[in-house]
């Protein structure tokens, strides 16, 4: 009698992680499936990804992360020249990642990548301006120093600090020579993460690299932008983005 209880039990914890790892399997495609989108600058996958995320557990932290993610690449493209054309609002898409964001960490406060991607998404806000800028900002710079006493050596959390120092204005904190050393240590971060065990969520790595060269390329280094762009399209081939710029430095 014993013996069977021991292997029903056995049975169910098995049962169990399959579950687990099937769930994690499902993000980590979630997660490829935005970035390419993203990279690729493919509105059209992206929007049709919402449903499938949304159709998620919704006591799932992940849900509300990729959710947001989501939202905030799709706030990137609409803020990019090669998409405005097409009416998209990246305040909108801004604001849906907050608020998919607000979900996940209701579930878990202390969930550093979730604080750095809700500290990303109210940057849009103020890079937009107007009347939420402020607040935006205050809330940003609290989430991200929330993020780093989580999570001092978390690539993607770097990864946003050192975005917010280089995206924004000076008048709205940000300072270009300050995010360069940042950019250097995210990297070397990202570099650290791909030789442990694969990470979910993982991505960030290609962005940073090309954050890299455009940093560099701002700073007169043209020979480091250029081995900066190579290692962003070693990891995504496919970026559109690091592309153009790759073309530029290569045309003269």
């Amino acid at each position: 009698m014993r013996r069977r209880a021991l292997a029903l039990f056995s049975l169910a914890l098995a049962i169990a992680a399959g579950a687990r790892g099937s769930e994690e399997v499902a993000w980590r495609d979630i997660e490829s499936r935005i970035q390419y989108g993203y990279y690729t600058e493919d509105g059209a996958a992206l929007r049709k990804l919402e449903e499938l995320i949304d159709a998620g557990d919704a006591r799932d932290k992940l849900r509300g992360y990729y959710g947001g993610l989501l939202a905030w690449r799709r706030a990137q493209l609409a803020g990019s020249a090669g998409t405005a054309a097409q009416g998209a609002n990246p305040s909108h898409y801004a604001q849906r990642c907050v608020s998919e964001v607000d979900a996940s960490l209701a579930l878990e406060a202390d969930f550093a990548d979730a604080l750095a991607l809700r500290a990303a998404c109210l940057a849009v806000g103020q890079e937009l301006g107007g009347g939420y800028a402020p607040f935006s900002g205050h809330r940003a710079r609290k989430d991200l120093e929330r993020a780093r006493q989580l999570a001092v050596r978390n690539p993607r959390v770097l990864l946003v600090d050192a975005m917010s120092d280089y995206t924004l204005a000076p008048s709205q904190g940000g300072n270009k020579d300050r995010a360069l050393g940042k950019l250097r240590q995210t990297v070397a971060a990202f570099e650290a993460e791909r030789g442990d065990t694969e990470r979910l969520p993982g991505w960030g790595a290609a962005e940073a690299w090309m954050l890299l060269a455009q940093d560099l390329l701002d700073h007169g280094d043209t020979v480091g932008a250029r081995d900066a762009l190579e290692r962003a399209l070693l990891i995504a081939p496919e970026f559109a983005q690091a592309r153009r710029l790759m073309t530029k430095i290569t045309s003269g």
